[in-house]
């Protein structure tokens, strides 16, 4: 007899490289044992990257690309206002709502919600509801840099990635098939 679901809420944050790649590694092995899972992604913008091809090549898996890009100042591209991030990212949180709340996939990834959070564009207030609400069946992956007190406590698993040796350090720039 299989035992019942109960859907989990997972947290990757930290300043350390790994929190996508680790919310990638729970949506192949989601796909791997049948499950429906829907992969959105905030922030990260439109250019082409390796995990966007194969995981649309999944069975089961559908991924949705709703942000414009990086939105800290130092990294944001000029030429998209920040009027276009707060469309982008409420389009996206609107998805993410009724995603979650319909209850279809057995694993939703939020992919940098924690980052649209950050930088004022969805209310962390309404995420912490979200978690709070979600189907009991439903897991539910949320990534990104500075995860709140608030969202530590309602999660059922976090893990916090952390630096220790970056090659973009020693000057080396982001590597195909590494960062993206």
């Amino acid at each position: 007899m299989t035992p019942a679901r109960q859907g989990l809420t997972l947290v990757f944050t930290g300043d350390g490289k790994g929190k996508t790649t680790a919310a990638i590694g729970l949506t192949v092995r989601a796909a791997g044992n049948k499950m429906r899972v829907f992969f959105l992604q905030f922030i990260k913008g439109q250019w082409k990257t390796g995990e966007r091809d194969i995981l649309r090549s999944l069975p089961g898996v559908n991924l949705e690309v709703t942000g414009r890009g990086f939105t800290i100042e130092s990294l944001r591209n000029p030429n998209i206002p920040i009027e276009d991030h707060a469309a982008a990212a409420a389009h996206g949180w609107q998805v993410a709502q009724q995603i979650v709340r319909q209850g279809e996939y057995d694993l939703v990834v939020l992919d940098e919600v924690l980052g649209a959070v950050t930088a004022g564009l969805i209310p962390l207030d309404e995420l912490v509801a979200l978690v709070r609400a979600k189907p009991q069946t439903v897991h539910l992956v949320l990534t990104g840099r500075g995860a709140a007190p608030e969202l530590v406590e309602v999660a059922d698993l976090v893990s916090e990635i952390q630096p220790i040796k970056h090659p973009f350090d020693r000057g080396i720039k982001a590597q195909r098939g590494i960062e993206f």
